[in-house]
């Protein structure tokens, strides 16, 4: 049996795609042009930001509460947030995804940073989603080696 997105084997994608080309594919049934994928890029990137009232949530929940719960939860409030809560369209429900693919990141990273007491990390919009994500939870820029290493496993943890 082989698993495949739109067609492609995951294992291809896992190893010759980064997260956002694949982020593309599922959103939008096919792999991205160059200037589609730098487009998509810059949207994630411009979607880096939690609203103060994300980061207090983080920071008062009670110690014993788990990272998926806290995941959760703050992902759910998003929703006071969002631009588009009444929208439903297609192109509603895109900015939505970008929105949540950038956000859930960063509420991963500020709530793990959060626990170990350390200060949370400003995004850096001019790297890669998964290299923004090593940023946000390591506090330093990763190598291109540590950057590819961590899309391979973003792209080969939707594997069954």
């Amino acid at each position: 049996m082989v698993l495949a997105y739109s067609g492609i084997d995951i294992h291809e994608l896992a190893d010759n795609s980064t997260f956002e080309e694949t982020c593309y594919l599922l959103w939008f049934g096919r792999l991205p042009k160059a200037a589609e994928l730098k487009d998509l890029h810059q949207r994630l990137a411009a979607e880096r930001n939690l609203d103060p009232g994300i980061i207090n949530l983080l920071r008062n929940a009670p110690k014993h509460v788990v990272p998926m719960d806290a995941l959760r939860t703050a992902v759910s409030a998003l929703s006071f947030y969002d631009p588009d809560d009444t929208k439903a369209d297609h192109e509603a429900n895109v900015r939505k995804a970008i929105r949540l693919t950038s956000q859930i990141a960063m509420i991963v990273a500020a709530y793990d940073r959060i626990r170990k007491g350390k200060d949370i990390v400003t995004p850096d919009r001019s790297l890669s989603h998964a290299a923004n994500f090593s940023l946000l939870l390591n506090g330093e820029k990763p190598s291109k080696t540590a950057e590819r290493a961590l899309d391979i496993a973003i792209n080969s943890s939707r594997r069954p």
